[in-house]
């Protein structure tokens, strides 16, 4: 069952620091939940691995950045009152010949504060519970490149194994190759191809962490006008996953820059992640390469923060959480959802698990202005920051509680939804709307009212019975609302009034 955070932990604050080859970020988050809300992230570029390759030392000019740049998140985190405040050092740090000699001035720059410099192990392990964090149920190889290096780790339903970390990283892969990408490919074929363990993988989903490959994401999302500009979750099939690394080494810079939103701080690196991704797909074989924003720093915040919640379900936590917040009532969604449990009676277990969700999310737009309440709905949920919301929950989510709201199917601003579902989708989720607002117009929102009418099949016919005094009245809104459902179903109604005799 989730838990609502609530009281001291909705003010408890945290923060980390990801001190990496290339740059350097700080994320607080507030609370202690089973979806991390960061409320300030800062990134500053200190290329501390450039040049490690052939110096086998930290970037001078870098190092002399970092104790500025770090000293000033320090004051941030110390005036935001995060506790823990942790910097986690990661490959560049950690192979450089004067990475522990830099620690230690960091530690004394900033006494008390912990400097940690993690093995690959460690960054591999943080990587993959933030995948398992972002993407519920996660199985398959999770694959965290960074400036240094690229972690590759096996995640089962048994846990996390096969930890392999490789100089893949994205400065030091340019280093090692002089910036020649046919050379970048023979490192990665040739480092890859010693991962023995990957060949056992061949079928299984490919999760992609870490900055570099997200970039690849938004330019992939820009070029194809993807209707949802949301990188978690962003998934391809493989074949779809080969092809936008070919596109991504065959289109010059200028042509990149000039799409929406492209990360030009990361198009350097651009090249170099399509060649290690290009190189894991022909390993692996995935059956879906699937991107994912939650890494390292979400693994440390469920490690330190909240170890007990990750067993928890992130979306049912986002959902009542919404309810508790912006609805009127926190019991209410139980009813619904036994109220329309006979709707589908092929319902798959998925569609249930949405429509159980879609109950808790259905009065979120009770405090609205009544004009664009169903469009404020679809886009609050369609864009809601929570962890485990796939790309088609998002887009069925939205759209059910739109319909609930009454919004039209030709709104415009439905188009998102009918881009990215199926018909079958569409109409499952339309009907679930439609059955959330006749349940509203019985009951006004208060769920005693429902425990007097019952929605059930005779039949072929749908049939609401009223078998209480207090809702008894057929009211135009009610027999209009079961009209729509029975329309959507493509099925016939009628109403049946069964009151006790007095």
């Amino acid at each position: 069952m989730a838990v609502t955070v609530k009281g001291a932990d909705m003010q408890r604050r945290s923060a980390v620091v990801d001190l990496g080859s290339n740059s350097v970020r700080l994320v607080v988050f507030e609370g202690v939940s089973r979806n991390p809300m960061p409320i300030f992230n800062e990134k500053a570029v200190l290329r501390l691995g450039r040049g490690l390759t052939a110096t086998g030392r930290l970037n001078e000019e870098g190092v002399g950045m970092a104790v500025e740049v770090l000293s000033r998140f320090h004051a941030i985190a110390t005036a935001m009152q995060a506790e823990p405040f942790e910097i986690l050092a990661t490959a560049a740090v950690r192979d450089a010949a004067n990475g522990p000699a830099f620690v230690e001035m960091l530690r004394r720059t900033m006494p008390g504060v912990s400097v940690r410099i993690l093995s690959g192990k460690e960054e591999a392990d943080h990587s993959a519970i933030g995948v398992m964090c972002g993407i519920p149920g996660a199985e398959g190889v999770v694959a965290d490149v960074g400036g240094g290096s690229l972690e590759l780790i096996h995640l089962s339903a048994k846990g996390r194994h096969d930890v392999t970390t490789l100089p893949l990283g994205m400065i030091r892969l340019s280093d090692r190759a002089e910036g020649d990408l046919a050379r970048a490919r023979q490192l990665a074929d040739e480092d890859i191809g010693k991962v023995k363990w990957l060949t056992c993988m061949q079928g299984s989903t490919l999760y992609l962490v870490g900055g570099a490959f997200r970039a690849l994401a938004r330019l992939d999302i820009a070029r194809k006008q993807y209707p949802l500009n949301i990188v978690h979750y962003y998934t391809l099939e493989a074949r779809d996953a080969q092809e936008m690394t070919s596109w991504l080494l065959d289109t010059p810079r200028r042509a990149l820059e000039r799409l929406p939103g492209a990360p030009r701080k990361r198009l350097d690196d651009v090249p170099f992640a399509a060649t290690v991704l290009r190189r894991l797909v022909r390993k692996v074989q995935p059956d879906r390469v699937v991107f994912c924003v939650d890494g390292l720093r979400e693994g440390w915040y469920m490690l330190n923060v909240a170890p007990d919640r990750l067993a928890e379900d992130p979306m049912e936590t986002v959902a009542r959480e919404m309810c508790d917040r912006l609805g009127r009532s926190s019991t209410l969604p139980a009813v619904l959802r036994d109220w329309t449990d006979c709707l589908n009676p092929a319902e798959s277990s998925r569609e249930r698990y949405l429509r159980g969700i879609a109950c808790y999310l259905s009065d979120i737009g009770s405090h609205d202005h009544p004009e664009y309440r169903a469009e404020q709905t679809y886009w609050r949920v369609l864009r809601v920051q929570g962890a485990g919301f796939d790309h088609q929950a998002r887009a069925w989510l939205s759209l059910a509680l739109a319909v609930r709201y009454s919004a039209e199917l030709s709104a415009p601003f439905l188009g998102t939804s009918r881009l990215l579902l199926g018909e079958a989708q569409w109409r499952s989720a339309v009907a679930v709307g439609l059955a959330l607002r006749l349940a509203y117009s019985l009951s006004g929102g208060a769920g005693i009212l429902l425990d007097g009418t019952s929605l059930a099949w005779q039949g072929t016919e749908l049939v609401l019975t009223l078998t209480s005094a207090r809702v008894a009245v057929k009211g135009e809104g009610v027999r209009r609302g079961l009209e729509r459902l029975g329309q959507a179903l493509d099925v016939p109604t009628r109403f049946a009034v069964d009151l006790p005799d007095r």
